[in-house]
C-alpha cells in the first residue's frame, strides 16, 4: 500500500537497489526477492505493488502452528530495513550443506569420468596399501557410492525438495 516517504513505517524498495528482483505472477501478484547472493528474503505481494515507491507492508499471520516459520523471515526483513544489510546471525548455516557440497563434487567427478576410487582419493586423500589404509579406503569408497547414489537422485529431480523450505 503506498505511503508518504516521511512515514516511520515506510519501506522504500529503492534502498534495496540491485538486491531486489520482482516478478509478476499469472494472477498479477508480485513475487519479490531481496538477495545479496548468499542470503535471501522473499516477499509475496498480494495487493498493490512494491514498484510504487515507498510502501507500507502488511503481514498475514494466522494461527500458532503457521506462525513459527513466518517469524524468522519477518525478523530478517526488520533487521534488513533497520541496518540496511543482511544480519548474519539471522541466517544460520544449514547443517546439511557440507554433505550437499560433497554430493555436488561427486556428481561433477562422475560427469568428468572419475571412478569411485578416484573420487574417494580426491575427497578424502586415501593412499597407501597397508591393512588400515585398505579398510579405510573400502569404507570411504562405500561412502562415495552412497554420495553417488544420492547425487544421481538429486540430479534426476530430487533437488526440487531443497526449495520447499
Amino acid at each position: 500500500m503506498p505511503v508518504s516517504p516521511g512515514s516511520r513505517d515506510a519501506v522504500d524498495p529503492a534502498v534495496f537497489g540491485k538486491w531486489l528482483s520482482v516478478a509478476c505472477g499469472d494472477d498479477l501478484t508480485e513475487h519479490a526477492v531481496i538477495n545479496d547472493g548468499f542470503r535471501r528474503i522473499r516477499l509475496d505481494v498480494v495487493a498493490g505493488s512494491l514498484m510504487q515507491g515507498p510502501v507500507l507492508l502488511r503481514y498475514r499471520l494466522e494461527g500458532i502452528a503457521a506462525l513459527r516459520p513466518r517469524v524468522l523471515p519477518l525478523r530478517r526483513l526488520l533487521a534488513l530495513c533497520t541496518h540496511h544489510r543482511f544480519v548474519a546471525s539471522l541466517f544460520p548455516l544449514d547443517p546439511k550443506m557440507p554433505r550437499l557440497i560433497e554430493m555436488l563434487r561427486v556428481h561433477d567427478g562422475l560427469g568428468a569420468g572419475a571412478s569411485l576410487g578416484d573420487l574417494a582419493e580426491a575427497l578424502y586423500g586415501i593412499g597407501g596399501h597397508d591393512a588400515d589404509s585398505v579398510r579405510r579406503s573400502d569404507s570411504l569408497r562405500s561412502r562415495v557410492r552412497r554420495l553417488a547414489r544420492e547425487a544421481r537422485a538429486m540430479a534426476a529431480g530430487g533437488y526440487r525438495r531443497l526449495m520447499r523450505n
